[in-house]
């Protein structure tokens, strides 16, 4: 994302929530990590990522948004701890990791996608490899994929991979909201594999999901989130998400069993909020009023820290600082 207006979001959200509690595992949901959890590890002050693991009980993958190399963190939502870093060969240097995403067969996606300083790249990269069968720190040479889009370079954070079929997705992030990019049926290593927009996206999107199942498609911003089913890539809007006040709200994925949303930030020992699905496998109860809202408050799983009347006016003002941005852009 912009750097600028990513700080100056951050420094003020953080303020704004300081003295708030800290999303901890609950007793109900800790053992899978569907009660939440804080990251621990140091090394992580940017996770832009989430991804949960399909071998590993619990365990959730994450990136920094800049790193000193190619790395991924196994973080045990149990403990906070990371328990294992990979480091990623046979590709290049990173220049802005924005997204993870777990295919079919155990096959880990890494989205080079962002556009850091707002430069305009004439392509990104994904990047794929196996999750490792055994949790330690290891290297795992990984295909790096160029990419490209029909209408030229996009700003984007948001990367998804279809379950089943193996298909990537990207969403672009645009202020009124973005499109939904499909990729080729498969991804080719050599040449470039163009991307083309199948469906708008009604969000200024930072990450997004789809459920294990591949029946639904979760889309979050800074302040807010939409459900979709996913209809064959042609989304079905199906309503909003109640998303948690985070700093930085960067990323979101599905628990494995599809019961749960973990929604992430960045910044240093940054707290993961669950709350329950919408939608997709095991998450079905969320969506029983046909509206698609996500909000779990009062079921005994982590919440987000309450507001404050401080942080009520900062989320107030930068609403008005950004309604203004675009009524000048307009007149501009």
């Amino acid at each position: 994302m912009r750097r600028s207006f990513a700080l100056l979001v951050a420094g003020l959200l953080t303020g704004a929530l300081a003295g708030a509690a800290v999303p901890t595992a609950s007793a109900a949901g800790g053992d899978d990590g569907d009660g939440g959890f804080q990251i621990k590890d140091p090394r992580i002050t940017e996770s832009s990522g989430l991804a949960a693991s399909r071998r590993h009980k619990g365990i959730y993958w994450t990136h920094n948004d800049q790193d000193r190399g190619a790395f991924l963190y196994a973080v045990d939502s149990r403990t906070g701890e990371t328990v294992a870093t990979i480091t990623m060969t046979g590709v290049g240097t990173p220049r802005d990791v924005e997204a993870i995403s777990m295919g079919p067969d155990d096959q880990l996606y890494v989205g080079d996608i962002g556009d850091n300083d707002g430069v305009q790249w004439p392509y990104v990269w994904i990047y794929r490899l196996p999750e490792p069968k055994v949790l330690k720190d290891q290297s795992v040479r990984a295909t790096q994929y160029v990419v490209k889009y029909s209408d030229g370079s996009r700003d984007a954070e948001s990367m998804v991979v279809h379950p089943k079929t193996g298909r990537v997705y990207i969403i672009d992030k645009q202020e009124e909201g973005g499109h939904l990019y499909a990729g080729p049926a498969e991804l080719s290593p050599s040449g470039a594999n163009v991307f083309r927009p199948v469906a708008d996206v009604e969000m200024w999107a930072t990450d997004a999901a789809l459920s294990p199942d591949g029946e639904h498609l979760v889309v979050r911003g800074y302040f807010g989130g939409v459900h979709y089913e996913w209809n064959g890539g042609k989304l079905r809007r199906r309503g909003r998400l109640s998303v948690p006040i985070q700093p930085q709200g960067e990323s979101v994925t599905y628990s494995a069993d599809g019961s749960h949303l973990l929604f992430g930030s960045e910044g240093e020992r940054s707290g993961v909020v669950a709350r329950e699905a919408p939608g997709g496998s095991g998450g079905s109860k969320g969506s029983s009023s046909g509206r698609g809202d996500a909000d779990a408050s009062g079921d005994g799983k982590s919440v987000p820290p309450v507001l404050t009347s401080g942080a009520v006016a900062v989320i107030t003002g930068i609403a008005v600082f950004l309604g203004l941005r675009r009524l000048f852009r307009r007149r501009g």
